[in-house]
């Protein structure tokens, strides 16, 4: 039998794959090889040219997804069937010809132009890793450069292409038209719509062991590619926990998702105990800080993995996080059978942990093996920013307390429209028992506590309560009413880590004085929102007002006008706690 020869790119001519059968070894009868330069370019000749392996032209292909990766497929070659349909912008490729094996592999075929987006049958093989994949746009797909990766793969037309995964004949991509595709710049600013400052807390102790751990990193992996890393969008860090907690990158790090994947898979296995905790406990005070990254406004999640249990407390870890405004996430994999239960310090341990044990913030994969499909619905969890219960924003951490006039003067229907008023300010905060709390006080040469701080914890209950507020009708003493809502209202909240916010509506001039008490509740640290109408004296909402007055003062010449000033408060009280975050 003859030799097989192929072309060898830098020697010049051909170079025989092995030696006829009985023919004497010789020079230049040895492999082929390649200057280093051009090892990936020879690779690919090799697998191009060698004759097929003892593989069935009529086997069935590897029906796969969109989404499937060539490290996913753990053959040297394999024949695979691409679904149609798929969102071109939504590929992840990485590399030209030669893709890293984190990219999709119908993605790397629609960019080859093996197959168009009407899917069909795709020849993968697999190649070593190498550095520098290359950003080319093709077929409307704008690959990204990766700087190294572990594992490479290539792909050309599937031998066995009965028919594709929509039912229809296999379609393969157009041919080349000469016309040049427009350069688009790679997307860098990330999913806007899914800001949050993410920090994974992976399990590296000898509790999951080297094999599991690796898969715990490639399945952090897949989450932090689907987040749509960016500028703009999200960021994340991670710290493993083990015998002692490691900050292995920060927020700061990076900021694009290949630098984030190449990093993750650097990660090295720790040991020792798997002191959960501890690592919770220290990612809360030391990982969220301006120096390493955190964004003022942007919710602070830390999403723990727990293979089986903490060997350590973990419930202390949790309470400090919330007092943080850490959101704390906990995956859980495989739990204790009945026989380990006895090892477990708290049984409950998850729902402890948790930034609030509702269900949302806790999450179960059965084992590390077959992830892919719990990928997307923890995405999506992470970026439900209305959900971010513990995020210490002005929507959850503040005190606000209404005072509303109820003089003789205001009448039963715009007194009404003020409670509209108030109602439409208190539903825009997340009132719970750790979020925004409201209070409302009505005043006339009286007052009476309509409701305090603590009385109610639910935005429902808080709704329901202002608008079944009755009507007093008297005089008008808004400077007595101010000392006494700091007194009896904001003086039980004296240690609450919220900040204060008084909310005074008047449709008239005060009777006694309003400079004094407004000074005494700006002494106090809280800030006062002063809301006029009708015949109420401008230089009294200024008296009352925080400065600068100008932002802290309103005033409108009807009740009807109050609605506008609705948004104007809501960014006032925002704006004002932001400055006293820095």
């Amino acid at each position: 039998m003859a030799a097989a020869w192929v072309p060898v790119l830098g020697l010049g001519g051909y170079a025989p794959l092995s030696p006829a059968p009985g023919a004497k070894p010789r020079r230049g009868w040895s492999r082929p090889r390649c200057c280093p330069l051009f090892t990936g370019v020879c690779l690919l000749l090799l697998l191009l040219l060698l004759p097929e392996p003892a593989f069935s032209e009529g086997a069935v292909p590897i029906a796969i997804t969109c989404f499937t990766r060539g490290l996913d497929i753990r053959k040297e070659k394999a024949d695979v069937l691409c679904p149609g349909g798929c969102p071109l912008e939504e590929f992840s490729v990485f590399g030209n010809i030669v893709y890293a094996s984190v990219s999709s592999i119908c993605g790397a075929a629609v960019h080859r132009g093996v197959i168009s987006n009407s899917g069909g049958t795709v020849r993968i093989y697999s190649l070593p890793g190498r550095e520098n994949y290359s950003s080319v746009v093709a077929n409307g797909i704008q690959s990204q450069t990766l700087s190294r990766w572990s594992a490479s793969f290539t792909v050309t037309k599937g031998k066995s292409g009965t028919q594709e995964a929509t039912g229809q004949a296999v379609s393969t991509a157009r041919p080349p038209t000469g016309k040049r595709l427009k350069k688009t710049p790679e997307k860098k600013t990330g999913n806007k719509d899914c800001k949050a400052d993410i920090a994974f807390l992976i399990d590296g102790s000898f509790n999951i062991g080297q094999r599991r751990f690796n898969l715990q990193k490639n399945f952090v992996g897949k989450v932090a590619l689907m987040l749509g890393i960016g500028t703009e969008g999200p960021h994340v860090g991670l710290v493993q926990a083990s015998e002692h907690p490691k900050i292995e990158f920060y927020l700061k790090n990076f900021t694009s998702a290949k630098d984030v994947l190449f990093a993750i898979k650097e990660v090295g296995f720790r040991g020792g105990n798997s002191n959960t905790g501890k690592a919770l406990k220290h990612t809360a005070q030391k990982f969220f800080t301006a120096d390493t990254g955190v964004r003022k406004g942007i919710p602070k999640v830390v999403v723990v993995f727990i293979d089986g249990w903490p060997s350590d407390d973990i419930e202390e870890a949790g309470i400090v996080a919330r007092e943080f405004g850490v959101n704390v996430f906990i995956v859980s994999v495989a739990k204790p059978i009945p026989e380990e239960l006895g090892m477990v310090q708290d049984v409950a341990f998850v729902d402890k942990a948790v930034c609030r044990s509702n269900g949302f913030f806790s999450y179960h994969m059965p084992n590390w093996f077959g992830t892919t499909k719990y990928v997307k619905p923890l995405v999506q969890k992470l970026c439900a920013h209305e959900q971010m219960m513990c995020s210490k924003t002005c929507y959850n951490s503040v005190n606000i307390a209404f005072l509303i006039d109820g003089s003789s003067s205001v009448g039963d229907s715009n007194f009404r429209l003020m409670l509209e008023f108030v109602s439409n300010i208190a539903k825009t905060f997340e009132i719970s028992d750790i979020g925004a709390k409201i209070a409302a006080v009505q005043f006339t040469y009286d007052q009476r506590t309509e409701f305090s701080f603590t009385d109610y914890s639910t935005k429902e209950n808080v709704l329901a309560v202002i608008r079944n507020i009755r009507y007093m009708s008297g005089g008008t003493a808004t400077g007595d009413a101010i000392s006494f809502t700091v007194r009896n209202v904001f003086g039980p909240m004296r240690d609450s880590p919220n900040k204060n916010f008084l909310v005074i509506v008047t449709d008239g001039q005060s009777y006694d004085d309003v400079r004094g008490p407004a000074a005494a509740a700006h002494d106090a640290g809280i800030t006062i929102f002063s809301v006029g109408v009708a015949w109420a004296p401008l230089d009294d909402l200024k008296d009352m007002a925080s400065k600068p007055k100008e932002s802290h003062a309103f005033f409108t010449r009807e009740f009807t006008g109050l609605e506008p000033i609705v948004s104007d408060v809501i960014r006032g009280i925002c704006r004002d706690f932001l400055e006293s975050q820095q």
